[in-house]
């Protein structure tokens, strides 16, 4: 199941990648109060966290992990590139650590379950730590060549899992080349480095850790799944439809997580566009029927994006 340890200089950049955007998110507001923000800030980093989270819950998760759908080779290497830029690792061990976590979801094995150490206080704040990010600077490093071996086999794949030092650089710099070019002057690009890039990197850190913790120890648990998974309604549009938990964990293959009436879905949304274009195939959409087996409560499912 393991495949040896981090290297050193791997766990360095781990805990640097996580501390350096949080530590910008924490000096954000009072930054952000009378100066040092504008509107191209706002766009550049509403842009960026789209591009990239959108990377991150279609690309890696739903398309590579899952196989909700089958996508053209032009847009397999985008969500791969994209996904990468959300700095969350390279795409290999990403889809590995998270097809460990379906194959021993809150049991022994799960690599950010917050069940792992008990039901009292002091367990489940040490399980939140763990699932939201302690997990991150373990040393063992999940079998690839177990749970990704398609990916291992995949030309285009390996090359993108190989460019994650650049695609990481793109990711940092784009957002500040950009914000120089738009106001023509070194501190736009100073500001859009700071908002557009680290404080929003470190927001979708968080957000889509906040989809190992907290989905996983508080919402609502309509369907009967053999884990601890929830829903959390507040994080729908933030996480674009990933934290619709329990749904997810219901039907994991499904390409729409959010599938009752009024649960907003923006991946969902964005592959049936793919679909629409011819993009992405073979789309496995909600079956009211299976869904239903898994219903604890009668309701409504939908059967499309």
């Amino acid at each position: 199941m393991m495949a040896g340890e981090n290297s050193p200089s791997e766990r360095f950049l781990i805990k640097l990648f996580t501390v350096v955007p949080a530590l910008a998110l924490a000096a954000a507001v009072p930054l952000a109060w009378g100066w040092g923000l504008g509107w191209t800030d706002v766009g550049l980093a509403v842009f960026f966290y789209s591009l990239t989270c959108l990377g991150v819950t279609i690309g890696f998760h739903r398309y590579f992990t899952h196989g909700a759908f089958k996508a053209n080779r032009a847009l397999r290497i985008a969500l791969a590139a994209t996904g990468s830029m959300a700095m969350q690792g390279p795409i290999i061990g990403w889809v590995a650590d998270h097809r460990r976590h379906h194959a021993f979801a809150d049991r022994e094995g799960d690599p950010h379950s917050p069940w792992l150490f008990g039901t009292s206080v002091g367990a489940l704040a040490k399980g939140f730590w763990h699932a939201h990010l302690g997990w991150m600077f373990r040393r063992e490093l999940t079998n690839a060549a177990r749970f990704a071996p398609d990916l291992l086999a995949d030309p285009d794949i390996q090359r993108v899992n190989r460019l994650f030092p650049v695609l990481t650089a793109v990711t940092l710099v784009a957002p500040a080349v950009a914000g120089g070019l738009i106001s023509w002057s070194w501190w736009g690009a100073l500001t859009a480095f700071f908002w557009a890039s680290l404080v929003r990197v470190a927001v979708l850190h968080h957000i889509t850790w906040s989809v190992n913790s907290i989905c996983h120890m508080i919402g609502d648990r309509p369907f009967e799944a053999r884990d601890k998974s929830a829903n959390f309604w507040p994080l729908a549009i933030l996480s674009m439809g990933e934290s619709w938990h329990n749904s997810h964990h219901a039907d994991p293959t499904c390409a729409r997580h959010g599938v009752r009436r009024g649960q907003i879905d923006i991946s969902a949304r964005l592959i049936r566009i793919f679909e629409i274009f011819g993009w992405a195939t073979a789309v496995r959409w909600p079956r009211p029927e299976r869904l239903a087996r898994k219903l604890k409560t009668p309701g409504d499912v939908r059967t499309a994006a």
